[in-house]
């Protein structure tokens, strides 16, 4: 434990509780389940992923990003 300045002990940072961690691991799934459900119901933020990084891939290193082209994924 932690000592606070007003003397009283205070938890350790970084440590969780064993009901945190599988509170924090439900999260997780669940999170990670909402988040494939999203990119698969909408097409279009895969079209612009592929676009980017297609665009990326192919021109190199370097930024891909310039204000006169402000969407260099877009064809």
């Amino acid at each position: 434990m932690a000592t606070l300045p007003s003397g009283l002990l205070g938890p350790e940072p970084g440590l969780l509780s064993p009901e945190q961690l599988e509170k924090l691991r439900v999260f997780k799934i669940e999170t990670r389940i909402a988040n494939e459900k999203y990119l698969r119901a909408h097409k279009e933020v895969e079209f612009l992923i592929s676009g980017f990084l297609r665009r990326r891939l192919v021109s190199g290193p370097g930024c891909c990003w310039t204000p006169s082209d402000p969407f260099p994924f877009l064809p």
